[in-house]
């Protein structure tokens, strides 16, 4: 029997990783590898233990809480005005479902943070190469962009190869959650950077900020700025007195702000913002339509979509549900482990910016790097911790 778990718990943490190395490429292959993880997780039989107590076992919290928002949102279709679309949205949400019960279980001693986060970055800076080069090549065979109706209207000579990119790469990967997986290897890599110095981890962060850049998303700019002037704070609040920081980071939010104006993306940005507020007031109509129990699940794929998730959880699952939403969000980094503190905090902070702008949860790619993300953040410290404990002993 020992064996046979052995086996199991092996190839579900290979799976892990295939897992977190498909996160930024095309998703029909991760969702293949997340249901096959999932499937080797049940095989293990973790399940069939007793969870630990809350109090020894804190990080069980946040999946509790959202998998109580997950059950409100499944509710919701008893009263959705298109059961079609709320069914639609409850099989892209799969991996919240299946995240749950691995969120209270936990995962076995033999995941590894730090090889489980050269994984990620490595597969990050591959689709740093990997999507330019795949867009360069229909550059130059516009036949297959015309024979599948692509997008490939330019008309900045001088920049063609640029502007081409940036217009079509939503058409492979989704501009803002390819620059969230980016800016979350980031997060891993600048971690990884501090412990294993022998990794030439400043280069890997300069290559991931120039695939951000190139994808022309103009929230992902956004939100790469703001987890860098968290990460500034959170690092010289330790070693500099308050004004001294509080100096630098203003600095620093100057000099960023300069550097996104003169971004091409942002010289449309009063168009783009005009439309948001336009659908954002609209949204907020007839509040008493929505306000209590909402107006149930799948309003994002029947022309019901805000462009905030906030916004769009008040919709669709009321006052309650949003309240719901919101508490499963804070409590990621008040629960994490201490080590994993600051990178509970940049990574609820990226979703936290991207939620205003955009219904993050719309796409499948996004849910799937929520979920990775909570492995990393409050799973994969724990087994980690239990692997060293093994290794010493």
């Amino acid at each position: 029997m020992k064996r046979y778990t052995d086996i199991a718990g092996n190839i579900n943490y290979y799976l892990f990783l295939a897992v977190v190395a498909l996160l930024p490429f095309p998703q029909i292959f991760l969702r293949y590898a997340c249901v096959l993880w999932f499937v080797a997780w049940v095989f293990e039989g973790r399940w069939l233990q007793r969870p630990k107590a809350w109090k020894e076992n804190k990080t069980a919290i946040p999946f509790i809480l959202f998998g109580l928002w997950y059950g409100w949102k499944l509710l919701s279709g008893l009263w959705t005005a298109d059961t079609t679309a709320w069914a639609w949205q409850m099989e892209r949400y799969i991996s919240f479902g299946v995240l749950i019960p691995v969120g209270i279980w936990g995962v076995n001693g033999r995941y590894d943070w730090r090889q489980a986060g050269k994984v990620l970055v490595l597969g990050c800076v591959c689709a740093a190469f990997f999507y330019p080069a795949l867009l360069t090549v229909l550059l130059h065979h516009r036949e297959i962009i015309d024979n599948t109706h692509w997008v490939a209207n330019w008309d900045y000579s001088s920049f063609e190869w640029l502007h081409f990119y940036q217009t079509n790469l939503s058409h492979v990967k989704y501009r803002l959650f390819l620059s969230s997986i980016q800016i979350f290897g980031i997060i891993i890599a600048t971690k990884l950077w501090v412990s294993e110095r022998r990794w030439l981890w400043g280069t890997v962060t300069v290559l991931l900020v120039g695939s951000i850049l190139l994808s022309g998303s103009r929230q992902a700019l956004i939100s790469l700025v703001v987890i860098a002037l968290i990460a500034l704070i959170i690092f010289l609040s330790r070693r500099l007195k308050w004004y001294y920081t509080a100096s630098i980071v203003a600095a620093t939010v100057l000099l960023s702000g300069a550097l996104i104006s003169i971004h091409p993306r942002f010289r449309t940005m009063d168009i783009h913002s005009e439309e948001r507020i336009l659908i954002w007031e609209k949204a907020l109509q007839q509040p008493s339509d929505y306000v209590w129990t909402g107006l149930g699940g799948g309003l994002d794929g029947v022309g019901g979509h805000c462009h905030n998730q906030y916004l769009q959880e008040l919709r669709e699952l009321g006052v309650f549900g949003l309240m719901l939403f919101l508490l499963a969000w804070v409590s990621i980094p008040l629960c994490a482990p201490t080590e994993q503190k600051h990178i509970a905090i940049l990574f609820t902070a990226l979703f936290a910016c991207n939620m205003l702008t955009e219904c993050v949860f719309s796409k499948y790619c996004s849910v799937a790097l929520w979920s990775a993300g909570l492995i990393f953040v409050l799973l994969l410290p724990d087994s980690t911790r239990q692997t060293d404990t093994a290794r010493e002993q």
